[in-house]
């Protein structure tokens, strides 16, 4: 099995661990879950993230073949089409993304002119479904239950999980978004865990468990099966469930949510301007 050679990038601002996955027979490669940077607070984007990518891509002649996105993130914005224009590649997420888009489509009172059939991306993924980073394969893993649309992406040796899975020392993704599960995210759980012991399991966030002093992403499946605090050890589904959604019920929405859902679910656009070349976010009240 071929093992790609991965590079993070972490995004202090949002935790996010993005990842520049390279074919280790030569110079493709692909993009995953990029951050476009947002202040809140002016509103106004930068792209320091995605330069620091997009310079790595340049100065090792690599060529990029996919920007994949493991789901609708609610935590950051995607830079995948800033990353696209300066680079190019495919811009890939879960068929289920359809679903995200009507849910949220209708929380932000999008009209009829909002497409919510995906077609804002240039690929739909499906379980089972393979694609090619140059000569390296990767398969698609349908993981629901943190949103109905999320992928894990394993490529060759290389797991890329999103948010179903933080390091064993954290445990697992919340479950309490719209058309999220805690019975589902066990499920999908599973299938993750029933991959190779061996293979490398990279996640999507990291926010040092107590009593870790460092930022950490790489892991594998044995030491989830083994670590994990909330599935490992053979945790059965009725205690994740309990444990989840009790945990869920404590924590605060993302402080980014309401952005990054209207732009991700356009595939990292933003909403159409105005007349006079002005774009606007809604915040819906109440509804989240």
């Amino acid at each position: 099995m071929m093992s790609p050679e991965v590079t993070a990038f972490f995004d202090e601002a949002t935790n996010t661990i993005s990842y520049v996955v390279k074919d280790p027979s030569g110079s493709a490669c692909a993009v995953v879950d990029s951050v476009l940077d947002f202040d809140y607070s002016s509103g106004r984007t930068d792209t320091r993230s995605a330069d620091a990518i997009i310079a790595f891509v340049k100065d090792h002649d690599l060529k990029v073949e996919w920007l994949l996105e493991s789901h609708v993130h609610a935590d950051h914005l995607s830079a995948a089409p800033y990353i696209q224009q300066e680079l190019g590649g495919k811009i890939g997420i879960g068929d289920r993304i359809t679903v995200v888009q009507d849910t949220f489509g209708k929380v932000f009172n999008e009209g009829t002119e909002f497409q919510r059939d995906g077609s804002q991306f240039d690929a739909l993924f499906k379980e089972s479904d393979s694609f090619h980073i140059g000569q390296l394969r990767g398969d698609v893993l349908h993981t629901p239950g943190h949103t109905p649309a999320c992928l894990t992406y394993v490529i060759g040796d290389a797991a890329f999980v999103g948010d179903t899975l933080f390091m064993p020392d954290f445990g697992t993704a919340r479950c309490d978004f719209p058309g999220g599960s805690s019975e589902t995210l066990y499920n999908s759980i599973q299938k993750i865990l029933a991959l190779p012991d061996e293979t490398r399991i990279f996640v999507g966030h990291d926010y040092k468990a107590p009593g870790r002093d460092d930022y950490a992403w790489e892991t594998t499946v044995g030491e989830q099966k083994a670590l994990n605090v909330h599935v490992g050890e053979g945790k059965s589904a009725e205690e994740f469930v309990r444990m989840r959604d009790e945990r869920d019920a404590t924590l605060a929405m993302p402080k980014l949510i309401i952005p990054s859902l209207q732009v991700n679910m356009r595939a990292g656009r933003m909403p159409p301007a105005d007349d006079q070349g002005d774009v606007f976010l809604k915040v819906p009240v109440n509804k989240l």
